[in-house]
């Protein structure tokens, strides 16, 4: 299917995936960096940032998002390219992994490996922090995100350096997970979300030090899942490209040979 993307580089194709809520944009710190050893496409998801929402009928889940973004790489005529992502994005990649349809997948802090009461916890900071995007008038949204505090009162659960993310990046990316249709029902479709079957393609796993929506314990599980030594991002929180734009980068391009 279409989707919102964008690209840049030359070189081996890297599809990058966002985490729930965001857009490709999250990308952003990390693309040039990515761009010069790598042909880029960071995507939108179906009914999250720019993309338009799955057919009527199709419900929202991880393994439809992943099939979504097959589709859109048969449509580019893209065909096994590496994959990165991020938290949900993190889950799609291991989940195309497991299908191998991709060269290599990169999964930064996946979803799917936790507990039941770590999965709850997650759900109720995603929806509050929907419901605090969904109210906050535009011009109080701007004052925050121009104020150190403001950041780390918005995000500070998501980055562990939230004052490397640039104020109108918060804007935007609070806009996108207000905004977007998909929210609701892939975050339902989370209570039933079982780590993917054995991946056939290489894979690495990477964790924030400091993640502190999906805690770093769950690496201990991705990595017995995975049969290796799951990789620890220092210094970084649940979504690390603003946190260390350079670690993030290197681990990527060092997965996806």
């Amino acid at each position: 299917m279409e989707l919102a993307h964008e690209r840049r580089g030359s070189g081996e194709p890297l599809i990058l995936v966002h985490g729930i809520g965001h857009h490709w944009q999250a990308w952003l710190p990390v693309m040039d960096r990515l761009a010069e050893h790598r042909h880029v496409v960071a995507v939108d998801l179906p009914g999250f940032g720019a993309s338009p929402e799955l057919p009527k009928g199709v419900p929202y889940t991880a393994e439809t998002l992943a099939d979504a973004v097959e589709s859109f790489c048969a449509k580019l005529d893209i065909r096994e390219p590496h994959v990165a992502g991020n938290s949900l994005g993190g889950y799609i990649a291991l989940e195309l992994a497991s299908r191998g349809t991709v060269r290599t997948a990169t999964a930064l802090s996946p979803a799917g490996f936790w507990t039941p009461a770590e999965h709850l916890y997650a759900k109720g900071v995603l929806l509050a922090m929907r419901s605090a995007a969904r109210s906050l008038p535009p011009d109080r949204a701007a004052v925050l995100a121009a104020s150190g505090l403001g950041r780390a009162l918005s995000v500070g659960l998501l980055v562990a350096h939230p004052s490397r993310l640039a104020p109108s990046a918060l804007l935007a990316a609070s806009r996108a997970l207000a905004e977007a249709p998909g929210f609701d029902e892939t975050l339902e479709s989370f209570a039933n979300i079982m780590p993917p079957g054995p991946p056939k393609t290489p894979i690495t796993i990477a964790w924030g030090e400091h993640d502190r929506l999906l805690l770093r314990r769950q690496a201990v599980r991705a990595a017995k899942w995975s049969g290796q030594r799951v990789k620890l991002l220092k210094g970084c929180g649940h979504v690390p490209m603003s946190d260390d734009p350079d670690l993030v980068a290197r681990v990527i391009l060092e997965s996806s040979q």
